[in-house]
Parts: C-alpha cells; sequence; structure tokens
C-alpha cells in the first residue's frame, strides 16, 4: 500500500481543470483526467504524468468502465472532481427540447452517475472527497439560459443532499459556485478596459478546491463561492 493521494477530474479542458490537474500533480497525487475526445489531453498528461480516459458523462456505461481504469491503475481517487456542464442558450419557447435534455445530463446526471460510483467505494474505504464544478447560475436563473439553471441547479441540489448523508460516514462533499468569467486566452476581451484581477484565475480557484480537499473534519464546509473582487453579488 501507499500514501501517496489520488485525484480524479472529470471533463478536462484547458482552464479550470487544467490548472486543478497541475496543482494536485505538484502537490504528489497520482492524477486520472477524462474527456470525451482524449486526444485534446495529451500535452497536459504528458506534462504531469497523468493517465488518461475516454469517457462520455451522460452514459452509466462509459462511466463504469473509466472507474474500473482508474481504480486498476491508481486505485479509488481521494479526490474525484465533476466538471462538465453544457448549456443551450435562447428564448424559453424556442429550446429545443433535445438540447435541454442533453444539457441536463451532462452538468447534473452525470455528476450522480460519476458521485454514486465513487462514492460506493469510497464508503467501503471509509474517506473520500468529491467536488462539484457550480456557476452563478446554480443559484440565479437568467433570462434565455434555463437548461444551464436547470443543471446547476440540480447539481447543487445533488451536492447539499449528498453532504448531509455522506460526511458523518467521512466522505467530504463540496460544491464551488465560481460566480464570474474565469480568466484564459479565449476570455481575454472581457477584461479589456477593467480593472486587474476582474476574472477568476484559474490556478486561484483550483487552490480553493484544494485547500477545502485538505480540510480538517472538524471543520469542513460543503459550498463554496468563489467570485472576483468586482463582481456583484
Amino acid at each position: 500500500m501507499t500514501d501517496q493521494e489520488t485525484a480524479l477530474i472529470v471533463g478536462v479542458g484547458a482552464g479550470l481543470s487544467a490548472s486543478l490537474a497541475r496543482l494536485f500533480a505538484a502537490q504528489g497525487m497520482k492524477v486520472a483526467l477524462t474527456a470525451r475526445d482524449t486526444d485534446k489531453l495529451t500535452d497536459l498528461a504528458d506534462e504531469i504524468g497523468a493517465m488518461t480516459v475516454a469517457c462520455g458523462v451522460g452514459d452509466a456505461g462509459s462511466i463504469e468502465s473509466m472507474w474500473a481504469k482508474v481504480k486498476t491503475e491508481i486505485g479509488v481517487p481521494d479526490v474525484v472532481v465533476y466538471n462538465p456542464s453544457y448549456r443551450v442558450r435562447g428564448p424559453f419557447i424556442e429550446l429545443d427540447q433535445d438540447e435541454v435534455k442533453k444539457a441536463i445530463l451532462i452538468t447534473c446526471y452525470g455528476g450522480f452517475l460519476v458521485a454514486q460510483t465513487a462514492a460506493k467505494d469510497m464508503l467501503e474505504r471509509g474517506s473520500g472527497s468529491i467536488q462539484f464544478t457550480g456557476a452563478s447560475a446554480s443559484i440565479k436563473g437568467y433570462p434565455q439560459s434555463a437548461s444551464f439553471a436547470m443543471g446547476k441547479f440540480g447539481l447543487r441540489g445533488l451536492a447539499q443532499s449528498m453532504a448531509r448523508e455522506l460526511a458523518p460516514q467521512n466522505i467530504h462533499v463540496a460544491h464551488f459556485i465560481i460566480d464570474g468569467g474565469i480568466s484564459s486566452p479565449r476570455n481575454a476581451s472581457r477584461a479589456e478596459g477593467k480593472p486587474a484581477d476582474s476574472l477568476l484565475e484559474p490556478d486561484a480557484i483550483a487552490q480553493s478546491y484544494l485547500d477545502v480537499h485538505r480540510q480538517h473534519r472538524s471543520a469542513w464546509t460543503w459550498e463554496v463561492e468563489l467570485r472576483p473582487w468586482v463582481e456583484k453579488f
């Protein structure tokens, strides 16, 4: 047996999840990265020595297959982060029903599937952290964004219910409300003409996830709100 921690990040891209992967690896963790298309993860995986697994989060079979591979290669993760989301925008009465269903499957139901799979093995071991990435839409339903609100509200409810049930069994469940834009090359135009630090830095967000994972269980939190100092709330 080894004392080396392990981490699984579900739904990895170039932003927050990449920052999480680098931070976890820098902490000495073995890291597993998942995405529907793992080709985009090659450079990051090579950089930090992580394993990659293809996974469609709306498919229970795909999640079971991914989890089995992760368990075999790095063991049951000490921390699992669920990041995927999908949305379709537009006037409510014009929203495509299949696209809304897809948004809820990816943003919320996939979180349930991953968390349930993880919790079974974590409960058997007697420890673990499960973390969910929320958004402003987790607590505020914006116009022409019904699908995102439905998914993120549902994910928050899932996290709260899980936290109340599983905390007494030493499983730390936490939900992170990311209230603001995240700094990235794609979002550079959003920061033009604005004060410094008007967008959330992904490395700073990642540090909060790690800090919550490291919390002593006498002072666990189930939810954290993160926003830049210029954001109104």
